[in-house]
């Protein structure tokens, strides 16, 4: 997977491409620590141009209406388990909190989600030995 053009990130809602199986689009659903802490919704899912497989979670916390939320951008390997209402990651609030500073203008640069990877403990998805995350329902 070492293509140059892999790694160029794009909003799913940015794009004409549709989850293949609706049940499986996790868009609005709460987003939860391993402790079961409230982290935001799904705001949006950022997805490798090339493989078309989702990379990030764009996580949207707090403001009212919009206007004054918090995003911020969680690793899809992060994913511990997926049900109908939330989607569980294996870190805590803590951690999410202290991660790199999410700018929108910065998103779709490699170097910016591979210093977020770096940060949660992730190789890049675009190095040799990466392999994609199984599908984690209800675990």
């Amino acid at each position: 997977m070492n293509n140059p053009d892999t790694g160029t990130l794009v909003r799913l809602s940015e794009t004409d491409q549709t989850v293949a199986d609706r049940e499986e689009d996790i868009r609005g659903r709460d987003v939860r620590d391993r402790n079961g802490d409230d982290l935001g919704k799904v705001k949006d899912l950022l997805i490798d141009g090339t493989e078309r497989r989702v990379r990030f979670l764009d996580v949207a916390s707090g403001g009212f209406l919009g206007i004054g939320q918090d995003m911020t951008l969680i690793p899809v390997d992060a994913i511990t388990a997926i049900t109908e209402d939330e989607v569980r990651i294996g870190q805590t609030r803590e951690n999410v909190a202290d991660a790199p500073a999410y700018d929108p203008e910065l998103v779709r640069e490699r170097d910016t989600y591979g210093g977020v990877l770096g940060y949660y403990g992730y190789g890049p998805f675009w190095g040799s030995d990466y392999r994609y995350p199984d599908y984690p329902h209800d675990r």
